[in-house]
Order: C-alpha cells, then sequence, then structure tokens
C-alpha cells in the first residue's frame, strides 16, 4: 500500500511539472513568434531590427528547450 501511494505522488508530482513546462514552453514560443514578427516589421521599415531580432531568436529557442524538457516530464509520467 505505501508503495502505490508514493507511485502516485511521483506520479502527480510529474505531472504537475508537465503541465508548467508545457504551458510556459507555448507561451515562450509564442512571445518570441510576436517578436520575430515585430522585427520583421521594423526591418521593413528601415528602422532598427538587429536587437529584437536576436531576443526572438534566443526567446524562441529558449521555449523550444522547455518544450523538450515538457516532453521528458511526460514520458516520465508514463
Amino acid at each position: 500500500m505505501l508503495i502505490e501511494n508514493t507511485y502516485f505522488e511521483s506520479n502527480a508530482r510529474t505531472m504537475k511539472k508537465w503541465f508548467i513546462f508545457s504551458v510556459v514552453s507555448l507561451a515562450t514560443v509564442g512571445f518570441g513568434l510576436a517578436l520575430l514578427g515585430e522585427a520583421i516589421i521594423a526591418k521593413s521599415k528601415e528602422e532598427p531590427w538587429f536587437w529584437m531580432g536576436t531576443l526572438a531568436l534566443i526567446t524562441i529557442n529558449t521555449g523550444l528547450s522547455l518544450l523538450g524538457r515538457a516532453v521528458i516530464e511526460r514520458l516520465k509520467a508514463l
């Protein structure tokens, strides 16, 4: 009985971590894509765009890394 409760508590923690990582990763990727769009608009208007584009690249890559971590947490829960 103790082993079953420990398993379910551990699984619930893993699912909570998966949920948090997946939501944060999707929000981060979305924000990065929005920044990329702003950088593209700034470039088309011949305004400074380089640092915004660089920040967009960093944000998108961070979001994809968090998404990979969410997949790992989900596979642990199976």
